[in-house]
């Protein structure tokens, strides 16, 4: 499990800035009241994209292990809209491990729990493949 990220207004301003993801009910409060969310929400590829910061936190290096390299997934869901200024953290489970020369193939299952909701509602649930590169 890793440590809590906030994803504040700053944070979701930026990640729309970087990405073009300007949707209202990302950033104006008065416009989302009335809509789907009832609240501003962060964009469901910004809670993604901190999964590889997740890990890092949550995941010792295996031994000889060089790099981290993201392959993909086999399936990402956006159960939960992670209202702005809420806190998640990952959760990452080994599903599977393919061994092959100085390469282990990792198949994670992972949740990402926002801070204060109940467990069984996650904001995002995926199988994530990723490479780790090893040397001796």
């Amino acid at each position: 499990m890793s440590r809590w990220f906030l994803l504040d207004a700053e944070k979701v301003a930026q990640f729309g800035a970087v990405t073009g993801d300007l949707k209202f009910f990302h950033e104006d409060a008065g416009a989302s009241a009335d809509f789907l969310f009832g609240e501003p929400v962060a964009q469901g590829f910004l809670t993604l994209s901190l999964l590889s910061a997740m890990c890092a936190d949550a995941v010792p290096p295996f031994p000889g292990q060089i790099a981290n390299v993201n392959y993909g997934f086999d399936r990402v869901r956006f159960v939960t809209p992670v209202p702005v200024g809420s806190r998640v953290r990952g959760h990452f489970t080994v599903g599977g491990v393919e061994e092959e020369e100085e390469r282990l193939t990792v198949h994670w299952d992972v949740e990402i729990e926002i801070e204060g909701q109940v467990r069984d509602q996650p904001a995002l649930v995926a199988q994530w493949v990723t490479f780790l590169e090893l040397r001796d």
